[in-house]
């Protein structure tokens, strides 16, 4: 056991969930901590680092303009501050007042108004936003979006993830349709996504990422886009961005992440069914447990192992399962949102093949009462 669980009393975790900030995201590869590094033991001028960076980020993705912020809830909140203030100085130090003088509604599909952690809501009342909900929470399709738009309305706000609602939801391409026809910026939150270009090619004016998600950069976000709104997302440094700054340790660390993610090959969703098969024919074997292959909801090639529990059988519901794993002696995270239908997913893209095999021997464990 590493000495740093042993110094402060940590629980070893297996991260079974994927790339979860409960668990702290990912573990960057070397060149990524060498910028972070780099960028803890030099000194800069801030502004200078900021706009050279995203710069140099900017053409790496051949976008028009990008910012590193702290994080993609940071750049959610950021953002909508930013079509909201625009480069107004008073309202930049006034953020408070802007529903007093300017237009501060924010339209989104009702079934985009999640909680994936925190509430969208929240990020967009903390950029001095209100949030304006089009459609149904199982529908929302162009002319329910556009039917939500008033004169009020100061941006479209559209979040690409698997915890949004999928099914009857417009596309982002007929999102940026219905926000150029009214004028309005498309803001895209694709904190977990892993193109960084297509939202972008599809109309967004602004759209966020997460740093250390697919990227698996240093805790960061990713804002990138259209000049003009780039620029006033920076100005934020001077309003609420001052709250949720960067540091030049993460700046340096994303930079390089994202450089090096758009060169290196990436992990196929067949490669990892190749490393979950051993897995799911150890699962099969346990009665009343039953695994299988299922493909990411959001459309992204990520594979993961779906197990149902025959609760009946095993004496045991699902969400005790997961609290029962978690409170192991190694802590195990899986992705629980399904336990109410007996269902739970393990992401194996920050798991050994080591241990899943200790996944598995602690599951026969729990269902036998022997030792893993």
């Amino acid at each position: 056991m590493s000495s740093v669980y042993e110094k402060y009393d940590l629980k070893q975790v297996i991260n079974a969930s994927g790339r979860m900030t409960i668990l702290g995201v990912s573990t960057p590869r070397a060149d990524v901590a060498e910028g972070v590094n780099t960028g803890l033991n030099h000194f800069f001028e801030m502004k200078d680092l900021v706009n050279k960076t995203g710069a140099y980020i900017a053409k790496l993705l051949n976008v028009e303009s990008a910012v590193v912020v702290s994080c993609a809830s940071a750049g959610i909140a950021q953002s909508v501050a930013a079509v909201i203030v625009k480069d107004d100085a008073w309202l930049l130090e006034n953020l408070h007042a802007a529903s007093l003088t300017v237009p501060d509604e924010i339209v989104l599909p009702k079934g985009h108004n999640v909680n994936y952690g925190a509430p969208v809501a929240t990020m967009v009342t903390m950029g001095g936003g209100k949030v304006i909900e089009a459609g149904y929470a199982n529908e929302c399709s162009t002319a329910q979006l556009a039917a939500a738009i008033t004169t009020r309305t100061v941006a479209v706000l559209y979040i690409k993830s698997h915890h949004s609602v999928q099914k009857s939801i417009l596309s982002v391409e007929e999102a940026a349709e219905v926000a150029r026809a009214h004028n309005l910026p498309l803001i895209v939150d694709a904190a977990a996504e892993e193109d960084l270009t297509c939202y972008y090619e599809m109309g967004a004016d602004l759209v966020i990422y997460s740093g250390a998600k697919a990227i698996e950069g240093p805790t960061s976000g990713l804002v990138l886009g259209k000049k003009q709104y780039v620029d006033w997302v920076k100005l934020q440094s001077g309003g609420i961005g001052r709250a949720m700054k960067v540091g030049k340790e993460g700046i340096l660390g994303l930079t390089q992440a994202i450089e090096s993610y758009i060169t290196l090959p990436k992990t196929s969703g067949q490669e990892m069914v190749d490393k979950m098969t051993p897995f799911i024919n150890s699962l099969n074997e346990i009665s009343g447990v039953s695994a299988r292959v299922v493909w990411d909801s959001a459309g992204r090639d990520i594979a993961r192992t779906e197990i149902t529990f025959d609760e009946a059988a095993l004496g045991w519901k699902t969400k005790a399962i997961v609290e029962a794993m978690k409170n192991g002696k190694i802590a195990i995270y899986f992705r629980g949102y399904r336990a109410n239908e007996g269902k739970i997913d393990v992401d194996v893209r920050s798991v050994t093949p080591s241990q899943l095999v200790t996944v598995a021997d602690c599951f026969k464990a729990l269902f036998t009462g022997e030792k893993a």
